[in-house]
């Protein structure tokens, strides 16, 4: 069930939080991160779950298909971030975006970050893709 809510308070903590948020929002793609960051960063991991999933994802005024409309296209738009791009179209995908509005947010990309970029992001894009859905690549 894709969730579309952001995360009312709980009583829980950031950490708490952002542990449920991650994995209802980005699923496995987010728990990878977060274990390569705890082998060099450890911190660094409780900063990604504390302030971007914690606090901003968890925040009312959008849903979370709202902000993953938001994240893919700011990820797309600087054209330095594939890793990220990577797990946030995932995330797209599991709070109900579908490929077609994904791939009409990063072409849409290619108005205000130019041709590049959105090339970049629909490459990504469609490797995730065929990683997801093998029997509908269109190679």
């Amino acid at each position: 069930m894709a969730l579309t809510h952001p995360f009312p308070s709980t009583g829980e903590s950031r950490l708490e939080r952002g542990k449920r948020a991650l994995a209802e929002i980005d699923g496995e793609a987010g728990h990878r991160v977060i274990t390569a960051l705890a082998g060099i960063a450890p911190d660094f991991a409780t900063y990604v779950l504390e302030f971007p999933f914690g606090d901003i994802y968890s925040r009312p005024g959008l849903d979370l298909r709202a902000r993953e409309i938001a994240t893919v296209a700011a990820l797309t738009a600087m054209g330095t971030a594939t890793p990220q791009l990577k797990v946030h179209i995932e995330a797209g995908l599991n709070v109900g975006l579908s490929r077609e509005e994904i791939t009409e947010i990063i072409m849409q990309m290619a108005v205000y970050a130019g041709f590049p970029a959105a090339l970049n992001g629909l490459m990504t894009a469609k490797d995730v893709f065929d990683a997801r859905f093998p029997a509908q690549t269109g190679d």
